[in-house]
């Protein structure tokens, strides 16, 4: 067990509760000063192995659970204060990349992440097709 885990719905989230969901969407937060940020992690890796010569694509889990962001200023901060001044949630949970980037920028737009100096965050980049969200019940007007 990590010193610090992610939470999920009040709730220490550890590897067997993946189930099929391929990533999701976070939330840390600075205790110390309250700054927090907003992203996406997946929950698998592809890594590369030589067998017999040929090289094959392996999935294997991600470093997920000692993750603290791709922002550097933020990891700056948690290498620093300690991991343990920081609060780390998961805000949904995703069963597709496309998902996980849709409801990040989501979140990211609707607290003004990249306006607001209460946020790591520095820029939001998404790329989301309509089929990639084919398995979300769609809004109707």
């Amino acid at each position: 067990m990590y010193d610090n885990p992610w939470m999920y719905n009040g709730n220490n989230f550890t590897s067997d509760l993946i189930a099929d969901y391929v990533s999701f969407v976070y939330c840390i937060t600075n205790t110390v000063t309250n700054k927090k940020y907003i992203g996406k992690k997946s929950f698998y890796a592809r890594k590369y192995k030589v067998v017999k010569k040929k090289r094959k694509k392996l999935t294997v889990e991600s470093d997920w659970q000692t993750y603290y962001g791709s922002n550097e200023i933020l990891v700056n901060d948690a290498a620093t204060l300690g991991t343990d001044k920081f609060s780390r949630v998961i805000l949904r949970l995703c069963k597709s990349k496309g998902e996980a980037s849709y409801f990040e920028a989501k979140e990211q737009f609707a607290v003004d992440a990249v306006l607001s100096v209460n946020y790591y965050n520095n820029w939001i980049s998404v790329r989301v097709r309509k089929s990639h969200m084919s398995h979300i019940k769609l809004v109707s007007e």
